[in-house]
């Protein structure tokens, strides 16, 4: 009954931070729109041609992207934690972010340079190889190192390696791709619109199923390698798996909204601690939602605190 109890006060304060942070995210801005205008707005489709196209065009799908992307880098944490069995791995610190970074600067480059025009897929397939370039590095350090602080290592090493290609690269850009790039690479959830909101949902939704599709072996593989293969959990599809998951939330991520520090360690690691337990069937959607209300609270926060101008979302996130 305890435990019951304290998963439904988790839930529903998340739930209602989720709704307050939505109506704060619509309702503030540089125009000012009140909460009874922006319900006539939103499901009759009635109002002021400007607050109008405000709220559907520029703030709705932004708010939308900020909660699918800071849910599915949450769960990219958790699963990265959930292979390393330890609560520092993330997709930022062992450099998996850093690798995404790399191969997109390089792809709008080239892209840019040669067909003036990419799509949004195309950038998460980049976003995607990048990761998993940078994953498998890790996974074959893994198999050589043992300690996790000398892992850890490694993956800022990578990291850092991946950041000094990506300024190589930089270098002979052009100025107006150099402009694009820097904007993107600082972390951002500005100029999203509904195209990229469809996209988004699409790969995030279906990662995001098949991550619930794991709990059973993700429960298993916390109590250990052999009570996981004692249960049939065949560990190495298991564990590729993770890795495959982990990477594509993190891809879409860093396509979309450039590297995000921070979250993909904090959100999960607070998550369990407040539900007092690692159950997946209950951590999974808890942490997707903590992390979508991190993130939406984050983006409000770098929009107003020095409005007009926009703060960098890892800047926000970190501290």
């Amino acid at each position: 009954f305890r435990r019951r109890s304290r998963y439904i006060a988790v839930f529903s304060g998340l739930v209602i931070a989720f709704a307050v942070t939505v109506v704060l995210n619509i309702n503030t801005g540089n125009v000012h729109i009140s909460v009874p205008k922006i319900l006539r707005i939103l499901f009759l489709r009635d109002g002021a041609a400007t607050e109008y196209s405000i709220i559907w065009r520029i703030r709705l799908p932004r708010i939308l992207m900020a909660a699918m992307l800071g849910g599915a880098l949450s769960l990219s944490g958790f699963l990265l934690q959930t292979f390393f069995a330890n609560p520092i791995a993330g997709p930022f610190v062992l450099g998996i972010s850093s690798g995404a970074k790399m191969v997109v600067a390089m792809t709008m480059i080239i892209f840019l340079n040669y067909m003036g025009h990419f799509s949004s897929y195309t950038l998460i397939v980049a976003a995607f190889i990048g990761s998993l370039i940078s994953t498998g590095f890790i996974l074959l350090m893994s198999k050589k190192v043992h300690h996790m602080a000398a892992l850890l290592v490694g993956g800022i090493m990578i990291g850092y390696i991946c950041s000094a290609v990506t300024d190589f690269v930089v270098t002979f850009a052009e100025d107006s791709d150099i402009v694009n790039l820097h904007g993107w690479s600082q972390g951002s959830f500005s100029g999203m619109s509904w195209s990229n909101v469809k996209v988004a949902a699409l790969m995030v939704g279906i990662t995001l199923i098949l991550t619930f599709f794991l709990s059973k072996p993700i429960g298993a593989y916390q109590l250990g390698e052999m009570y996981a293969q004692s249960m049939g959990v065949n560990i190495r599809v298991f564990r590729v798996l993770l890795i495959l998951l982990s990477s594509v939330f993190s891809a879409c991520v860093t396509a979309f909204a450039g590297p995000i520090s921070f979250v993909g360690i904090a959100v999960p690691y607070l998550i369990k601690h407040l539900l007092g337990t690692a159950k997946p069937l209950v951590v999974i959607p808890a942490t997707f939602l903590g992390g979508a209300v991190f993130c939406m609270g984050c983006d409000l926060i770098a929009r107003m605190a020095f409005a007009p101008l926009e703060l960098n979302i890892s800047t926000v996130t970190s501290i």
